[in-house]
């Protein structure tokens, strides 16, 4: 499921698939840090995904820090199309601490047809990402039922990412995502929330919002 979460060529590679949230099965340990999941089972795709209802624009509304996207100051965004019925073009762009846009064009392979919530998402000119065929390292683990906001991580959980449809994001949405996240093995301290219009206004601790 963002980004120089992967903007610049390096920075957008990360905010990638920002898609969508179905839920999943809660983890039933404690909740992991920025190093992964040690003690936790690999984070677990949504029992299914449409992704005719996937695609589209995605609006990055918080995540897990990442250095490729130190770059993004706000407005991250993913926009997901159907290329067929194995792969999906990924076009990442945020707006740069200098006020420039940042994008970036990859491609995301479905691993798992049966789901079709774990896929290999591969970036041109990315270290370790270049490759189209590869190790899932993007599960959409939760999708609300109307397809309004998700989330997104690999296996290890040491990235995340909240993708929504629209950037407003209220404090009680805040808090229903919060909630989302630490159900799935996640610790809200180590997940930031994403400059948009309508949505947070600073980066802080998802805990704290």
């Amino acid at each position: 499921m963002k980004i120089r979460h992967a903007f610049g060529r390096t920075a957008l590679a990360g905010a990638v698939l920002a898609g969508a949230l179905l839920a999943a099965t809660p983890a039933q340990a404690q909740p992991v840090g920025p190093l992964g999941s040690v003690g936790l089972e690999p984070l677990a795709p949504v029992a299914s995904l449409d992704i005719d209802r996937y695609l589209g624009t995605w609006n990055q509304v918080a995540a897990v820090p990442q250095p490729f996207n130190l770059i993004c100051a706000r407005d991250t965004q993913a926009n997901y199309q159907l290329i067929d019925a194995s792969n999906i073009r990924v076009e990442n762009t945020c707006t740069t601490w200098t006020g420039q846009e940042n994008r970036i064009v990859g491609n995301a392979r479905v691993n798992d047809t049966t789901t079709n919530a774990q896929l290999h998402v591969s970036f041109p000119g990315v270290p370790t990402q270049e490759s189209l065929d590869g190790p899932t390292n993007y599960i959409v683990a939760y999708i609300a039922e109307d397809y309004s906001w998700a989330f997104v991580g690999s296996p290890s959980r040491t990235s995340g990412f909240v993708l929504k449809r629209t950037p407003d994001v209220s404090v009680e949405q805040f808090r229903e995502i919060r909630g989302v996240v630490e159900s799935l093995g996640y610790d809200s301290n180590f997940i930031t929330t994403t400059p948009t219009p309508g949505g947070a206004t600073t980066i802080q601790q998802l805990s704290t919002v």
